[in-house]
């Protein structure tokens, strides 16, 4: 199966990152705290993922905020 990954950050600036699949959806979310540098789960799903212009949304485990970021189908690459 080929896998994309997505990343993005977070307000806290805890970096977000998604792993996906072929049809754009999310196999595993993460987060990686800037203070510590420890990789957590980041709890996240894809909205739309038929669309051409998809949406991510992340639970931060650092701050607990909920984050929505779009993305872009023809920008991703894959690998695998």
């Amino acid at each position: 199966m080929k896998k994309a990954l997505v990343q993005s950050v977070c307000e806290c600036q805890a970096k977000l990152g998604a792993e996906l699949d072929e049809s754009r959806r999310v196999l595993r979310g993460w987060a990686k705290d800037r203070k510590s540098g420890k990789e957590l789960v980041a709890p996240a799903h894809t909205i739309r993922p038929e669309s051409m212009q998809f949406d991510i949304g992340w639970q931060c485990p650092v701050c607990t905020r909920n984050q929505l970021r779009l993305f872009d189908a023809g920008s991703l690459l894959y690998a695998g």
